[in-house]
């Protein structure tokens, strides 16, 4: 598939059901903007919202002081992000009980980036949890928790060939996982490839999409090359020139990811993902976009095509 071309059902509005990332903030600055979209975003009633770990977990306080205003401020449903890197098993549960005990029952559980970030050796802490399938088992044996894990479209850099991503996916599932949420992906086709490896691996749980919207294509373009992710030449044409013209960026970034998701509504899909990068107005646009309005009720998704 080259490129997707926009099209609109009157009750696509009405199927498709949303969840949006967040990352805590680091200053005062940054917290205010993540609460003006926080309240921005509210009225769409997403199904949850995610809040992440920094790198090796470098953001723990703050992604629980971020979890916490959100039960305690709003009506929506967070997901805490935890990671296994540099903590060990004790470490990790100790965290895990305190978010439950705060009223968290839903996580995102990921292996994590180490320290040093993206692209950089990854070494389990010798009394830690190994990798993110132990760390679903270990949340599991916790409690009875809705558990995201992470899928990888055109798969993890470190994995050696598709077989053996999809293998730690179906050992992610089997440790109980309730669904997984991919990296963004730019190419359909790529993501549908994906969901049919793993229904043939007997892998059946929702496969959530994580759609970005390109706030910044260049700096978008630089990170999808560090983490294995295909920028499309037709996507690259569409931002080329607008550098310096922000307004008919955003405009574009608007169309290209709404015309993302009603091309995965065609195929049967309608559980999306949002990466907001802690930024209201593409995602509301997006949202507005594939007909979902503010106020009306979170549909119930149809999770057995995605």
């Amino acid at each position: 598939m080259s490129q997707f071309r926009l099209s609109r059902r009157p009750d696509i509005g009405d199927k498709v059901r949303v969840s949006f990332e967040f990352f805590p903030p680091k200053t005062d600055e940054m917290e205010e903007r993540l609460w003006q979209t926080v309240s921005r975003l509210r009225p769409l009633n997403p199904h949850f919202v995610s809040v992440t770990y920094g790198a090796g977990g470098t953001t723990r306080e703050r992604t629980a002081r971020t979890v916490r205003r959100i039960l305690t401020e709003t009506d929506l449903t967070p997901a805490a992000h935890l990671t296994c890197v540099d903590a060990s098993r004790a470490e990790v549960d100790a965290v895990i009980g305190d978010f439950a005990a705060m009223g968290v029952q839903r996580f995102v559980a990921l292996r994590g980036d180490p320290p040093e970030g993206v692209g950089a050796a990854y070494r389990p802490h010798p009394q830690g949890y190994a990798n993110g399938a132990e760390l679903v088992g270990g949340l599991r044996a916790l409690g009875d928790f809705d558990i995201s894990v992470s899928a990888y479209p055109e798969k993890h850099p470190e994995s050696p060939d598709f077989a053996t991503d999809i293998e730690m996916l179906k050992r992610k599932v089997d440790a109980g996982a309730t669904r997984a949420i991919t990296q963004f992906f730019f190419d359909n086709d790529v993501y549908e490839r994906y969901v049919e490896r793993a229904r043939r691996a007997g892998i059946y749980i929702p496969i959530v999409p994580g759609i970005l919207p390109v706030h910044n294509f260049r700096q978008v373009a630089n990170f999808s090359a560090r983490c294995g992710a295909h920028v499309p030449a037709w996507l690259a044409e569409r931002f080329e020139g607008l550098e310096n013209d922000p307004q008919t960026h955003a405009l574009i970034a608007a169309a290209v990811a709404a015309e993302q998701v009603l091309d995965l509504v065609e195929r049967g899909v309608f559980d999306f993902h949002f990466y907001t990068m802690n930024r209201a107005d593409l995602v509301f646009a997006i949202c507005h976009m594939i007909g979902i309005r503010a106020g009306q009720p979170g549909a119930q998704a149809q999770p057995a095509a995605a």
